[in-house]
């Protein structure tokens, strides 16, 4: 295989806008590995005593992942998420004003494999999510199991990160002031095995806790649709039914995290590696759906939101879809 080298006259701007991908595709892929290897030799070391008192403090700030977390402005407004937008680039479309005495859940769509639009959009300030929807706090659920890892999870309650179980997200949109965002990627760690370029398959038709949830608390769902979010990896071919994806679905149910195979470009070559590819993404906050609170709904009643939620999405999609590239024929798909 050929390798096609970066140039070495790149300026920069660019440079620091590579440096600061590669951090965060380190933080996704490794930097849970490396806060626990360090707990771990700090509790073996002379420094004992430090890693008891950590343990103590985390047992008791076990539920804080679960319970609106702990946002640090100051880490959200990092001068390195402005070169973590600029790298794609990365922007975040208004389409309604949001009441901020409301609570809100952001159904996001695709999943991608690195869910980098929400992050981007969600968890800094690069795009300007304040700015555009002032009063409203934003927090990306992420699955439990990141939370229980020392260090690590101190870390990525700064963005804005919480807990994707039931409690997480039902304390936040039960808020009676009102402010909260919950931004949930709708189609999980599955969906993610089916992340690649042109992927328009959504797995959302079983997914209706967070309908449920949005009843039950009368918090508003909004659509929100990520363009470009596929196209930023390669991945290896794993149909359904396939050896790999036999092996990766198992892997999923033991670990409860998806392992795509994805590739894409590396830091001074192009040819290959793990950094992203330099795709714009454009992720589109749709219009809220006005929901009724009820404290014990049917059935019936998810399925009708569901429904109407299903629609609205569509809805987003076919009436932004040529601006960001995309075809008259191609339509977005329901699993």
């Amino acid at each position: 295989m050929k390798i096609e080298f970066a140039p070495l006259n790149i300026p920069l701007r660019r440079r620091l806008q590579t440096a600061a991908v590669l951090q965060w595709v380190f933080s996704f892929l490794a930097l849970a590995q490396c806060c626990l290897a360090a707990f771990i030799l700090l509790a073996l070391s002379d420094w004992w005593m430090v890693a008891l008192l950590y343990g103590g403090w985390l047992w008791l700030d076990w539920d804080t992942p679960s319970s609106g977390g702990r946002r640090s402005q100051w880490v959200r407004t990092w001068s390195v998420w402005d070169y973590f937008r600029d790298y794609f680039p990365l922007t975040l479309v208004k389409t309604v004003d949001l009441d901020p005495k409301r609570n809100y859940i952001f159904g996001f769509h695709p999943h991608g494999v690195l869910v980098a639009g929400a992050f981007g959009n969600f968890c800094t300030e690069a795009t300007g999510f304040s700015h555009l929807f002032p009063g409203l706090k934003s927090h990306l659920l992420m699955l439990p199991f990141w939370f229980r890892v020392p260090l690590f999870r101190d870390y990525i309650m700064c963005g804005g990160l919480v807990s994707s179980c039931k409690s997480s997200l039902s304390y936040l949109v039960s808020r009676p002031e009102g402010g909260n965002v919950a931004v949930i990627a709708v189609g999980g760690a599955p969906e993610a095995l089916d992340a690649r370029p042109g992927a328009l398959t959504l797995q959302v038709q079983n997914r209706k806790g967070f309908i449920k949830l949005a009843l039950k608390h009368g918090a508003q769902l909004v659509p929100v649709f990520s363009f470009g979010e596929n196209e930023l990896f390669d991945q290896m071919e794993n149909p359904a039914g396939s050896p790999l994806r036999r092996l990766q679905n198992r892997l999923q149910n033991v670990m409860g995290v998806a392992m795509p195979l994805f590739h894409a470009r590396g830091v001074f070559q192009y040819s290959f590696g793990l950094m992203p590819y330099r795709k714009p993404i454009h992720t589109v906050v749709g219009k809220p759906i006005l929901v009724v609170q009820t404290p014990s709904p049917s059935t019936e009643d998810i399925e009708a939101l569901h429904k109407v939620y299903l629609q609205s999405l569509t809805e987003l999609f076919e009436q932004h879809k040529h601006n960001y590239g995309l075809k008259e024929h191609q339509r977005l798909t329901f699993i």
